[in-house]
């Protein structure tokens, strides 16, 4: 990947990413890449309405939970495509640069509207599988 590859830019400029649908189960997926992108440098602040704590960090019912003084560089969608939409709408509200659906996670008319609103848009990726692709394979290299 090349230095002008987006995805790349984004991953590297990045400090602090919202895990919606994150976890506290180590089996889970959002659990396991939330854990991975901690272990390389990120801060990660957890969305979900039932758990008080996850990987040590404070969780926050939705995005427009989390403090203002928060500055979130990326939201990462952990949560069934028809809970996209107000996801997309609270991060937009916020002023989030970015959004990340993992894998299976499809909403067009979502990811027009984010777009629309100046978001950068990433969809069905997993955010562990490109930073592996696009970072630690470069540093390797």
């Amino acid at each position: 990947m090349t230095s002008t590859d987006p995805i790349t830019g984004l991953l590297r400029r990045a400090r602090t990413i919202a895990v919606v649908g994150l976890s506290d189960n180590p089996m889970r997926a959002s659990h396991g890449v939330a854990a991975y992108l901690q272990a390389h440098g990120y801060r990660i602040i957890p969305v979900n309405p039932a758990l008080m704590e996850v990987l040590g960090e404070k969780s926050y019912a939705s995005v427009q939970d989390i403090p203002a003084a928060e500055k979130v560089d990326i939201v990462d969608i952990f949560r069934r495509p028809e809970f996209v939409p107000e996801i997309i709408e609270q991060s937009i509200h916020r002023g989030v640069p970015a959004i990340w659906m993992q894998e299976s996670v499809i909403h067009e008319a979502a990811a027009a509207r984010a777009r629309q609103a100046g978001l950068f848009v990433v969809m069905d990726l997993c955010i562990l599988k490109e930073h592996q692709k696009r970072i630690t394979c470069l540093r390797e290299s």
